[in-house]
């Protein structure tokens, strides 16, 4: 049977799509130090040159397992309301990363909402801008890749409780990342009020409070929906506290202070 290949759809728009400039460039995000054990991070998905040192001290600071399964948000439109990436691989500027099967099918089995589903992910970035930084921390990382949309807080929670026997069935270590940027288009210093909000209420693991902090407060946090799933899911599978690992504004790169998207990095254990 052909294997199924997912194409990059943003590579040469928001990072490099030659290989050894990539590379390079995400040498340049890094930064050094021990990474420690993680069950999650929230890493953001902008352009390189906006969100990658955020995203380069998340996944600097997290150790990358074998398998690594990604929760993004659906910025197209299209798919069903949990889409997961079936099977095959996704090719990305520094070569082909496996889509996990034994971590998808049971993803499918245990989540309700799961529905195989390759139209959510063709044009998507959420997902495909974090591959690279797992690329590089581990070059035969495998992934899941899982599209979310349009479902309650009552549907996420029960969803991360699924996600979190799914991963206990398949009995092997799992990193999920959760793929947000925060704030959109406000200016800086309202964007950052905005964003503690949210924050703060990642850092005490209350998904809960997320979710209505997000919702009843306008954050423009585009990621909600799977950050409130990640909080859910490691804190079955046991995680007690959540770091804080890195925010910026769009407006340090671009001095356009007026109207800025945010960027976060944590990271749960």
């Amino acid at each position: 049977m052909k294997k199924t290949i997912r194409h990059p759809a943003v590579a040469g728009y928001f990072y490099p799509s030659e290989a050894g400039e990539l590379d390079r460039m995400l040498s340049s995000l890094m930064v050094n130090g021990e990474p420690t054990n993680a069950k999650g991070v929230l890493a953001p998905h902008a352009g390189y040159v906006y969100s990658g040192k955020v995203a380069g001290k998340v996944f600097s600071s997290a150790k990358i397992p074998d398998r690594v399964l990604l929760l993004g948000p659906n910025h197209t439109g299209y798919g069903t309301p949990f889409s997961v990436f079936p099977g095959g691989e996704w090719q990305t500027p520094l070569g082909r990363v496996e889509i996990d099967p034994e971590l998808t099918q049971s993803l499918l089995r245990e989540v309700k909402v799961a529905e195989g589903d390759v139209s959510a992910h063709l044009r998507e970035h959420s997902l495909e801008v974090e591959v690279n930084f797992l690329q590089k921390r581990h070059p035969k990382v495998k992934i899941a890749a899982v599209v979310a949309s349009g479902l309650d807080l009552q549907q996420a929670l029960k969803t991360g409780d699924e996600i979190a026997r799914a991963i206990k069935t398949l009995g092997k270590e799992v990193l999920l990342v959760a793929s947000s940027d925060m704030s959109h288009y406000l200016p800086d210093a309202e964007a950052r009020k905005r964003d503690r909000r949210a924050i703060e209420a990642m850092l005490v693991l209350d998904e809960e409070q997320l979710w209505k902090r997000v919702t009843e407060e306008d954050i423009s946090m585009c990621g909600y929906l799977p950050a409130t799933i990640l909080i859910r899911t490691v804190k079955c599978l046991g995680a007690t506290r959540a770091v804080f690992v890195d925010y910026a504004t769009s407006g340090e790169t671009s001095g356009d202070y007026d109207a800025v998207v945010g960027y976060a990095g944590l990271l749960f254990s």
